[in-house]
């Protein structure tokens, strides 16, 4: 419980972790045809099965006529053999569950990947083969519950790659938002992620959607869209899933390698600020580092001299609050700099309770980043710690 008395406490030092440079861009470069090539998409299901499968068997087919590559659709997995995959740049798993390849496919399709194959994820491949160790590398992280289907605004990190060089820094639109058990982040090179604020049930914070990364000598692919048949009508979503599998095949080159490129993350402790007015670090076991910034009043604020907001696109904050909660201006350059973005903060229920809050930011400068807090009378929330995006 917070206490009526303000005291200061130590501070604790500053975890910082950085990715790369997002890239602007806003829309798909021109490409010339990429050479013939077969595609298997595979959409057996052991588990809950997606009505969405056949229209996005089509969107394939669709995708290939227009695009040079031809489609095989399967269920069959005996078509996990060494020869047999041997004929396929890529193998797509569509809205797979559950169990679907025994141990002899399993070690076909793991030579098929390390010797150059390529793999695509789309939604519930996230949701295969729970006890495969190696799958839960390639697919990047596997699926732990989801809210119900809901618009949301999706940040773009990574513009530079094939499957998101045509999206918009913010995309809108509607899916169903998979929660997963581990964030990938620091696994996979993270093209684009979910803020969090803009609906309802997300758990992650940090909430990566659609990324890529090397797998031995392949290439891997996720994408979380592809719920509801409407997915696959959309333009935009089927560009973005022709990009994948040109990746996937060799064909789209992108600098994939885990922890560079467009996540350009940095998270830091909120109790290391450089300077600040009207707050105190308060110790607390359950919070990162054992310590927030706490006893926040309207119009206190924390600078950080050290983390640069220049090309910066997001924000998130791990908060908690019993008190009458608020809103956290993220500014540039000093307490009263250019305003980026703000988020509001609610009650969570109690000191202890920690909730993540995240943003957009819609304005930009490169001044070192400043947060400013504001809300009614008395204390109003603990910070614990926040986040940037993009940028470098």
């Amino acid at each position: 419980m917070k206490l009526p008395i303000r005291r200061a406490l130590a501070v604790a030092a500053s975890g910082v972790l950085l990715a790369g440079t997002a890239v602007a861009a806003t829309t798909a470069p021109a490409q010339a045809a990429d050479p013939a090539y077969q595609v298997l998409v595979f959409s057996k299901t052991a588990g809950f099965r997606h009505d969405a499968i056949p229209v996005g068997i089509q969107a394939i087919r669709d995708l290939g006529a227009a695009n040079n590559f031809t489609v095989t659709a399967s269920e069959d997995a005996t078509a996990f053999t060494t020869t047999n995959l041997a004929r396929f740049r890529t193998v797509v798993f569509l809205n797979t569950t559950g169990d679907v390849l025994n141990a002899g496919q399993q070690t076909a399709f793991e030579s098929y990947v390390n010797s150059g194959g390529g793999f695509v994820g789309v939604h519930s491949a996230a949701d295969t083969e729970y006890d495969w160790p190696y799958y839960g590398q390639l697919v990047g992280a596997w699926f732990a519950s989801h809210p119900a289907i809901q618009q949301a605004n999706v940040n773009v990190e990574d513009r530079t790659h094939a499957a998101t060089a045509h999206l918009p820094q913010t995309w809108t639109r509607t899916d169903e938002w998979y929660n997963y058990r581990t964030n990938p982040r620091s696994q996979v090179r993270v093209l684009a992620s979910l803020t969090e604020s803009s609906y309802s049930g997300g758990t992650m914070g940090d909430h990566p959607i659609a990324w890529c990364h090397p797998q031995s000598s392949g290439r891997a692919f996720y994408t979380g869209f592809g719920h509801t048949q409407a997915s696959y009508a959309d333009a935009a979503f089927r560009a973005h899933l022709l990009g994948g599998i040109r990746y996937a095949a060799g064909w789209a080159a992108a600098a994939c390698t885990p922890g560079g490129g467009g996540g350009g993350q940095v998270t830091v402790e909120a109790e290391a600020f450089s300077s600040q007015s009207g707050v105190q670090v308060v110790g607390k076991a359950s919070a990162s580092g054992g310590a927030t910034v706490g006893y926040v009043d309207n119009g206190d604020w924390t600078g950080y001299a050290s983390v640069s907001t220049a090309g910066r696109t997001g924000f998130s904050a791990r908060i908690s609050s019993a008190g009458a909660g608020g809103t956290i201006q993220i500014r540039s350059g000093s307490a009263t700099g250019t305003l980026l973005g703000s988020v509001a903060v609610p009650n969570t229920g109690g000191w202890e309770t920690f909730r993540t809050v995240s943003t957009t930011l819609t304005a930009s400068a490169s001044g070192a980043l400043f947060l400013r807090y504001t809300g009614g009378s008395g204390s109003l929330f603990d910070v614990d710690t926040v986040a940037l995006t993009g940028g470098s």
